[in-house]
């Protein structure tokens, strides 16, 4: 039985409030201060210098769009398995989302490599994705191999929490299947998909491993600041790498704000 220790607006706070309370406060810190430390070691002029780096602002421009790239290329594909996944029962369906699952648990040069095997200008399919490497849309590949089950799984519990009753009265009055997808089913898993959107281009955006095997050049930041890092020294490194998590933080605070809106809207 938990003791009181203390009181907060007349009510006794157990132990395990504060047990959990401190354990939380570790992890929060532990995410929160490596992220401090590389800003607060960062001067405004180092910043400032390497946001006028046209090198460093070709790579943030080519991360970013790729990254988004490939988010929208998944989320067309991805969105309706995502919904068959939380529609159907079949045989093999926990199988399958296995291998949805396989690229978070390759390592991620071992990804780039099995990418290569497929997309380099030697393997079976070379005549056909030969020329993506070392490309942009060679880059977006890499990203949405080991980026897509995000999207893929938060999308399918947005459709598992739509009830399936209000997508069979629509069907009942006339409603095409493909109608009541766009009007039931999307409307109202949108939180999750978009969730799924943001956490897939985040994580493109963050690639590295895949991304350096299927195209060293042209360079996305996490490459430029490998290579810089190794070049130079982590000065030289550092302010490239604040450069895009200053943006990054910049841009999905900006959609977090814009879906919380618009959930307050409805």
């Amino acid at each position: 039985m938990s003791n009181p220790r203390s009181t907060k607006a007349g009510r006794p706070i157990p132990w395990t409030g504060l047990v959990f309370t401190l354990l939380g406060s570790l992890v929060l810190l532990f995410i929160i201060a490596p992220l401090a430390g590389i800003l607060l070691a960062s001067s405004f002029g180092e910043i400032s210098d390497a946001a006028a780096d046209e090198e460093v602002r070709s790579s943030v421009s080519l991360t970013l769009s790729a990254a988004l790239m490939a988010t929208i290329a998944c989320t067309v594909t991805g969105i309706p398995l995502a919904y068959l996944l939380a529609r159907k029962r079949f045989f093999g369906r926990s199988t399958l989302f296995a291998i949805i699952d396989l690229p978070i648990i390759v390592p991620h040069t071992t990804a780039g490599i099995a990418l290569l095997t497929v997309v380099g200008r030697d393997s079976l399919f070379g005549s056909t994705f030969g020329s993506l490497v070392g490309t942009a849309p060679g880059i977006a590949v890499a990203m949405a191999f080991v980026s897509v089950p995000f999207l893929i799984n938060a999308a399918h519990n947005g459709f598992a929490k739509v009830p399936v009753h209000l997508e069979s009265a629509a069907r009942t009055l006339g409603a095409s299947p493909c109608r009541t997808f766009f009007t039931i089913s999307v409307p109202l898993a949108w939180r999750d998909i978009l969730t799924g959107m943001i956490m897939m281009w985040a994580r493109g955006i963050s690639e590295f491993g895949a991304v350096v095997i299927i195209a060293y050049h042209p360079m996305t930041t996490p490459t430029l600041v490998f290579e810089r890092f190794n070049d130079y020294g982590l000065a030289h490194a550092r302010s490239a790498a604040v450069v895009l998590l200053i943006i990054c933080v910049l841009i999905f605070a900006a959609l977090r704000f814009v879906a919380k809106r618009r959930s307050r809207e409805e």
